[in-house]
C-alpha cells in the first residue's frame, strides 16, 4: 500500500487525502461521520480553507476535539489580499480548528506569487507566522500554469496545489514533473475533475503512477469516500483497457470546459456558474432523469438573465468565455430537455 512523502516537509501519509470543500454542503452530524470514516480508515492529511465557510469549524469538532491533532496533518488556505487580512484568516482558521498551529498554510488561489520584498508583505508574513510556531510549512494553490510554475521555480515554497487528473494537459504533467525535481511536494485537487470523471478506480490508478503526488479527493457521501479506501486497500492496475477508456475520455472532454472550481461565484443574478456552465457534459455522464427536474430547469434559465457584465470571465483562472459557454449550455439543455419530456 502506497505511502506519499509531500517533498522536503517530511509529511508522510497514506496516497489518500481528506479534500474537505464538499463537507461544508452537509450537516455538522454527517460531517463528523465522513471525517471519522476517513481517519479510521488511515487517512491523516486533511485540507480545508478560511474560503470553505464552515469547513474548518467541523474538522476541528471531529479530529481536534477527540484529541487526534498529534495523530492528523491539517492544511489550510488563506485568499488574503493583505498582511492584516492574512492575520486575520489565520487566527480564525486557527479557532475555527480548535488548534494553535497548522502542519502547512498555503496561499489559494492568488493571481501572483508572494515573495520577499514584493511590496505587499505576505510571504514576510508566512515566514513570521512559522516563526511564532502557528505554521509549520508553507505551501500555494493555484489552477494557473504560469504562476505554478514561478512558485516552483522561485524555491519559497514547499508543496504546490494544482488540478490534476487524467485530463492532465502536457503543461500540467510538467508542473508534476518540476515538483519532483525541485522535491516539492504535489497536492493533487480536482482529480475527479470536479465530478466529470466518474470512475474512481480508473481516478486512483492514474494517479498512482506518480510516487510524490498526494490526491485529496473531495467527498461528502460515505459511499464516495469508501471507493477511495478501497482503492487504496487493494491498488487497481492502470492496464489496457484503462488506458483506452482515458484516450476516449480525453477526446471527449477536449477543448475547453468548466472545471467546476466556483471562482467565478456568486454571479450578480444569481446563476449557478459552476454547475451550469458544465451541464452539457453532466448530462451525458448520468441518467437524464437527474438533471430534468423543475428545479434544474430553473436553475438554467436562469441564464436568461445573464447580464454580461463580464465579472465571471474576469474570474475564470482558465481564461473561459463564461456567458458564451453559458448559453451554449442552456442552448442544449434545452434540446435535450425535448428529447427527455418526449419520452
Amino acid at each position: 500500500m502506497t505511502k506519499v512523502t509531500l517533498g522536503k516537509t517530511g509529511i508522510t501519509t497514506i496516497k489518500n487525502g481528506f479534500g474537505a470543500l464538499p463537507i461544508q454542503r452537509i450537516s455538522f452530524e454527517e460531517a463528523d461521520k465522513l471525517i471519522m470514516q476517513a481517519y479510521e480508515s488511515g487517512i491523516t492529511f486533511f485540507d480545508t480553507a478560511r474560503f470553505y465557510t464552515d469547513s474548518e469549524e467541523k474538522l476541528g469538532q471531529s479530529l481536534v476535539a477527540r484529541g487526534l491533532r498529534d495523530k492528523v496533518y491539517i492544511a489550510s488556505k488563506t485568499m488574503c489580499n493583505s498582511v492584516e487580512d492574512f492575520w486575520s484568516h489565520l487566527e480564525t482558521t486557527l479557532k475555527n480548528l480548535q488548534t494553535d498551529y497548522l502542519d502547512l498554510y498555503q496561499f489559494h488561489n492568488l493571481s501572483f506569487v508572494p515573495k520577499p520584498g514584493d511590496g505587499t508583505g505576505l510571504y514576510e508574513a508566512m515566514l513570521e507566522a512559522k516563526e511564532q510556531g502557528k505554521i509549520r510549512h508553507i505551501g500555494l494553490t493555484n489552477h494557473r500554469v504560469e504562476v505554478a510554475k514561478e512558485a516552483i521555480e522561485s524555491g519559497l515554497y514547499e508543496t504546490l496545489q494544482f488540478p490534476f487528473c487524467y485530463l492532465a494537459t502536457e503543461e500540467e504533467m510538467e508542473l508534476v514533473k518540476m515538483c519532483k525535481e525541485a522535491d516539492m511536494g504535489f497536492i493533487s485537487m480536482k482529480a475527479m475533475s470536479g465530478g466529470l470523471i466518474t470512475r474512481a478506480e480508473v481516478a486512483y490508478a492514474f494517479q498512482d503512477q506518480f510516487d510524490h503526488v498526494l490526491p485529496i479527493w473531495g467527498v461528502q457521501r460515505p459511499e464516495e469516500l469508501q471507493q477511495f479506501i478501497d482503492c487504496y486497500e487493494n491498488p487497481p492496475v492502470l492496464d489496457d483497457e484503462m488506458r483506452a477508456y482515458i484516450e476516449e475520455e480525453r477526446q471527449q472532454l477536449s477543448g475547453e470546459f468548466c472545471r467546476g472550481c466556483g471562482y467565478c461565484m456568486p454571479c450578480p443574478v444569481g446563476i449557478k456558474i459552476n454547475d451550469c456552465a458544465r451541464m452539457s457534459l453532466m448530462i451525458r455522464r448520468a441518467p437524464l432523469n437527474v438533471y430534468m427536474d423543475e428545479a434544474h430547469q430553473a436553475d438554467m434559465e436562469l441564464i436568461e438573465q445573464c447580464l454580461e457584465c463580464g465579472q465571471c470571465k474576469s474570474h475564470c483562472p482558465y481564461g473561459l468565455d463564461t456567458p458564451n459557454l453559458l448559453k451554449k449550455n442552456l442552448a442544449d439543455y434545452r434540446k435535450q430537455l425535448k428529447i427527455y419530456q418526449a419520452k
